[in-house]
């Protein structure tokens, strides 16, 4: 079964849901208010799929300045 995240309307907490996809919204288990389904993050990724995501976000960081870096003894940053 399907984990879902939710989001209460009435008291913001945010809690997880296991429960067919067909099942009806869950109620906040702190208030009992009415709750609304949200997307928190992207799914976990495994395997050589992983690969592309971190060569992805790694692309969306901002580049450093590779020549005003000095390499003091020991430096492992791999940029010789």
């Amino acid at each position: 079964m399907p984990t879902y995240d939710y989001l209460c309307i009435q008291c913001k907490r945010k809690f997880e849901a296991r429960h067919s996809i067909n099942a009806p919204k869950p109620y906040c288990p702190a208030c009992g208010s009415a709750a609304e389904k949200v997307i928190l993050s992207a799914p976990a990724m495994h395997g050589n799929m992983t690969r592309g995501r971190d060569l992805a976000v790694r692309s969306l960081q901002p580049k450093t300045d590779q020549t005003s870096h000095a390499h003091a003894p020991g430096c492992e940053c791999r940029h010789h």
